[in-house]
């Protein structure tokens, strides 16, 4: 991807980044996987933490015609990361509960954080565990072997009110050759003062802003 934005924010200062996963589903609907990916946002603090790998695990299921659930577990992991050691945060790794009801082509999905969110913590030090993210989106097929995903999603840090945001996309993919192709239009109306990079990346770019993001991806 030319940026990795995650819930509309960049992990990567608007850089690109590589990322592989894999996946094992079992005909009962249980599943489980993993997923990895470059970021920049914890060096950005002067401390180290350049990977992100997710650890996930759940059960889907079909409960009548065309209406699917979807309930797992997610843990963020940043190996090393030393987030902790920054003034007004703490330990990085995450762990999410979440639901999801699908209906057709659409999809509604809440996550709940089990811990910390990210690091954040409030003014007084309160934590953010109860953190919540609720989205919906929907994948629609436009014609000419191309899908069209709008998602529109909301952000809750608990404790942290400065944090929390509404963010959306629309993107289209199409494949060739087996790669799919995409773009994506994203942004958000988080905090321009809150989303910025950490004191040591010397920047004071708007992490949420609007933006283009390009990508391939190959399943194999």
């Amino acid at each position: 991807v030319s940026d990795y934005r995650y819930r509309g924010i960049s992990q990567t200062r608007f850089g690109p980044a590589l990322q592989v996963g894999a996946d094992l589903v079992h005909g009962s609907g249980a599943y489980a996987g993993a997923w990895a990916t470059n970021i920049k946002w914890i060096k950005d603090f002067g401390v180290d933490g350049g990977i992100e790998l997710d650890l996930y695990g759940g059960y889907k299921t079909e409960i009548a015609k065309d209406i699917s659930v979807d309930v797992g577990a997610l843990r963020y992991q940043y190996g090393g990361n030393k987030l902790g050691s920054v003034k007004g945060y703490t330990d990085a790794n995450t762990t999410e509960l979440y639901a999801a009801l699908s209906y057709g082509v659409a999809t509604l999905k809440l996550s709940r954080a089990m811990t910390d969110l990210f690091g954040n913590l409030g003014p007084k030090g309160q934590s953010s565990k109860g953190s919540t993210y609720i989205d919906l989106s929907a994948t629609l097929d436009v014609g000419a072997g191309i899908s069209f995903t709008p998602h529109l999603g909301r952000q809750n840090v608990e404790n942290v009110p400065d944090a929390s945001y509404t963010d959306y996309s629309f993107t289209l993919n199409k494949e060739y050759s087996g790669v799919v192709f995409g773009l994506s239009l994203v942004g958000t109306d988080a905090s321009e003062s809150f989303y910025v990079p950490g004191p040591a990346a010397k920047s004071s770019q708007f992490l949420g802003k609007t933006g283009l993001v390009i990508s391939a991806k190959y399943n194999f």
